[in-house]
């Protein structure tokens, strides 16, 4: 997608340091627009821990670049080279436990390198599966996309071609993602092709990824949008402002249910008592076909509780702060991620197609998954 009408990925190659990377920091959004450097694993580790990268398949493009940094500095003697590797692998999957993406995409990498023979085939091969994951994860996106398109296509012709509202929750949008996004890909789809649009963005506490990052991609893109308190999607399906709901999962059970950013659930719960439709958009990487209940088995990440006592941002002078929003001293619980069951959504988007929240319409879609 564009950053001031220039094409960006939100990851790629460093062009004059093997094995290392750039990334967009996503902390200093949107008020700096800062490129960042990773050259080493515990770089990699940092800026998924400390949230420099967040989404579920930029996590994932973020391990397999990590891995491709791994190869290149592990040592020569080849039982010396896979001890560091298995030493970076643990490394970064230690970072964040919820997202399915991070542990698939380092099992991707160790498995590509073991099929080769050497270490220097072996670095060979790590670099060009990091690409080939993040390649993939734009272009499932992107096919996303044209899936959700029909979707918001058909909601624009019931309303005689009114603006189609939705309402969407956290950053499922380019910068969750390499490109295009999960939530937001049939989103820019729908204004591409003309459709008029118009997003509602829960601002999402605690980092307010809604306000600091989905309110500034979707005005890059020039899609309209209207920021909003998180607690306010409840009231506006009430009064039918809002004609469908699209988030995103960074883990989706092989029943169908979804772990999402905190608060996803309630959506869901005002979506079904409004009967607005709930969609939940998400590459298939994003499935994690070995459990199927989601609220007993979808590990949720508890972060620290100073996230919700502080809140950072620029200041009238222009400068940037972090201020404190809650007593000194003030016990805190910091859940980062919600289940929603299956039961409560109206379909999953695929790179693959749509499908029910539901495991046998889901291996409908992925048969080799039965």
């Amino acid at each position: 997608m564009k950053v001031n009408g220039k094409p960006y990925r939100t990851i790629w190659p460093h062009p004059a340091r093997p094995g290392a990377a750039q990334i967009i920091d996503q902390r200093l959004l949107p008020h700096r627009f800062v490129v960042e450097d990773l050259a080493t694993v515990a770089d990699f580790a940092t800026a998924i821990k400390e949230m420099h990268v967040r989404g579920a398949g930029l996590i994932g493009a973020t391990a397999g670049f990590g891995m491709a940094c791994a190869a290149t500095a592990a040592p020569e003697r080849e039982d010396a080279f896979a001890r560091f590797i298995a030493e970076a692998a643990e490394t970064l999957c230690r970072t964040r436990p919820t997202a399915s993406n991070l542990a698939w995409a380092v099992a991707r990498m160790r498995a590509a390198m073991a099929e080769e023979k050497d270490p220097a085939a072996k670095r060979r091969r790590a670099h060009a599966e990091a690409m080939a994951i993040a390649d993939e994860d734009a272009d499932f996106c992107r096919r996303i996309g044209e899936h959700g398109f029909a979707v918001i296509k058909a909601i624009s012709e019931q309303k005689g071609g009114a603006p189609v509202n939705i309402l969407t929750h956290c950053n499922a949008g380019w910068l969750a993602f390499v490109d295009y996004g999960s939530a937001t890909a049939p989103i820019y789809a729908a204004h591409g092709a003309g459709i008029p649009v118009h997003v509602w963005v829960d601002e999402t506490r605690p980092w307010l990824q809604g306000a600091k990052l989905t309110a500034w991609e979707l005005g890059q893109e020039g899609v309209a949008h209207t920021l909003i308190a998180d607690n306010t999607g409840g009231h506006l399906m009430q009064h039918g402002l809002v004609d469908m709901v699209i988030v995103g999962t960074d883990r989706t059970t092989r029943a169908g249910d979804v772990a999402n950013k905190i608060g996803t659930y309630l959506k869901a719960l005002a979506a079904r008592d409004n009967g607005v439709p709930f969609y939940v958009a998400l590459p298939s990487s994003t499935f994690d076909w070995t459990i199927r209940d989601g609220v007993a088995e979808i590990p949720i990440e508890e972060r620290t509780g100073e996230e919700i006592c502080y809140v950072a941002g620029k200041t009238a002078a222009g400068g940037e702060e972090r201020v404190a929003i809650a007593p000194p001293g003030c016990q805190t619980a910091n859940y980062a991620f919600d289940v929603t069951p299956a039961r409560l959504i109206t379909g999953l988007i695929s790179e693959r197609g749509i499908m029910r929240a539901a495991e046998e319409d889901i291996l409908r879609l992925y048969p080799e998954r039965a």
